[in-house]
C-alpha cells in the first residue's frame, strides 16, 4: 500500500509522520494545537505538508479523541474540542489532497500495540490506556471492533460503582474514576492528608502539603517505598485489575495490553494489575488466565496505528 501518514492531536502539540507498512516512523514534523475548532483544522493540515516532503504518500489516519462514526468520517463529540458532530475527514481531504480517515485515538493506540506492539503474535486482544483518563480498544479475529455505529470500547465510561463519584462525562461511578492518573493522585492526596507522617517522601517532592501532590511526585515516592504512594498504586491497580476480569467474561482475549503514561510505570502498576485480575476473574483457579502485558510503544503508538488504519479496507464494506 505505500507509505501513510499518522497524526496525533495532543493538547499542546499535533504530530504527523510518515509510517511505513513494518510500522517504522520516517519522519515527523509538529505544530502546536490551536484553541479553536477551525484553526486545529488548518493546524492538522500544516503537520501532514511538513511530514510529506520527500514522500509519496498514499493515506492520512487522524487519532481523535471522541466519538467518531463508524464510517471513518465525522467526530460525533469530542469532550475536549469543541467539535461535534464535525465532518473532519471532508475538511482535511480539501486541504492536502489525500485520502484521509479518522479513528478514536484509543483504537489507533490499541491497533498500533496490536500490529506492532505488545500485542505482536496475538489474534484477539484488548487494550487498555491509563492515562489522565481510561481508553481502550477490542481487536477480535485480527480486526478493530468499532462497534455498530463506530463507538465501541468506551471502557473508561463502564459503571463500575453505581452512584459512585461524578465523571466529566455526566455519568457518575465510571471506571476512570478509579483507574486513571487523576484517580491516581486523588488516592494520593486523601492518604497524605489522612496520615501525613506516612506521606513524609511522598510530601517533600512537592511543596509540602497534600495539594501540591502530582502524579511524577507518587511514582518516586513509590519507587523509594513511600507508604502512602504505594498504597495509592495498589488501590488503582484493584480497580484498575478488576475492570480487567469483568472485560475477560465479555471478551475472552488472549492478552490484555496496558498503554498510557500510567504502563510506564512497569512493573510497579503492571504487578498489583495482575494480582487484582487473577483475583476477580470468575473461575480464575479452573480457567486459562489472559496475558497481561505492558505496552511497548509508548506515545508512538497512536501515530503509529492511525497510520496504518489508513490502509485497511474501509469496515462498512
Amino acid at each position: 500500500m505505500g507509505l501513510t501518514i499518522g497524526v496525533d492531536i495532543g493538547g499542546t502539540k499535533i504530530a504527523a509522520g510518515v509510517v511505513d507498512e513494518e510500522g517504522n516512523i520516517l519522519s515527523t514534523h509538529k505544530v502546536p494545537t490551536p484553541s479553536t475548532p477551525e484553526a486545529i483544522v488548518d493546524a492538522i493540515a500544516s503537520a501532514v505538508e511538513g511530514a510529506r516532503v520527500g514522500h509519496e504518500i498514499v493515506g492520512v489516519g487522524i487519532g481523535a479523541a471522541g466519538y467518531v462514526n463508524r464510517q471513518r468520517s465525522t467526530v460525533y463529540f469530542a469532550p475536549n474540542i469543541d467539535w461535534r458532530q464535525e465532518p473532519l475527514k471532508e475538511k482535511v481531504e480539501g486541504r492536502v489532497g489525500l485520502p484521509v480517515v479518522v479513528e478514536n485515538d484509543a483504537n489507533a493506540a490499541a491497533w498500533g500495540e496490536y500490529k506492532f506492539g505488545g500485542g505482536k503474535g496475538h489474534r484477539n486482544v484488548i487494550c487498555i490506556t491509563l492515562g489522565t483518563g481510561l481508553g481502550g480498544g477490542i481487536i477480535i479475529g485480527n480486526k478493530l471492533r468499532r462497534g455498530h455505529f463506530g463507538v465501541a470500547a468506551e471502557f473508561g465510561h463502564i459503571r463500575m460503582v453505581p452512584d459512585g463519584l461524578l465523571c466529566g462525562c455526566g455519568s457518575q461511578g465510571c471506571w476512570e474514576q478509579y483507574a486513571s492518573g487523576r484517580a491516581l493522585v486523588r488516592y494520593a492526596k486523601q492518604r497524605a492528608n489522612a496520615t501525613p507522617e506516612r506521606a513524609e517522601v511522598l510530601l517533600a517532592l512537592g511543596d509540602g502539603t497534600p495539594d501540591g501532590i502530582e502524579g511524577k511526585h507518587i511514582s518516586v515516592a513509590a519507587r523509594q517505598g513511600c507508604p502512602v504512594a504505594v498504597d495509592s498504586y495498589r488501590e488503582l491497580a484493584r480497580w484498575a485489575g478488576a475492570g480487567l476480569a469483568d472485560l475477560a467474561s465479555l471478551f475472552d482475549p488472549s492478552a490484555f495490553i496496558v498503554g498510557g503514561g500510567l504502563s510506564d510505570e512497569g512493573d510497579l502498576v503492571l504487578d498489583p494489575i495482575r494480582k487484582s485480575y487473577k483475583r476477580w476473574l470468575v473461575g480464575g483457579n479452573w480457567r486459562p488466565v489472559a496475558d497481561v502485558i505492558a505496552a511497548q510503544l509508548g506515545n508512538k503508538a497512536g501515530l503509529v496505528g492511525a497510520a496504518d488504519l489508513a490502509r485497511e479496507p474501509d469496515p462498512i464494506m
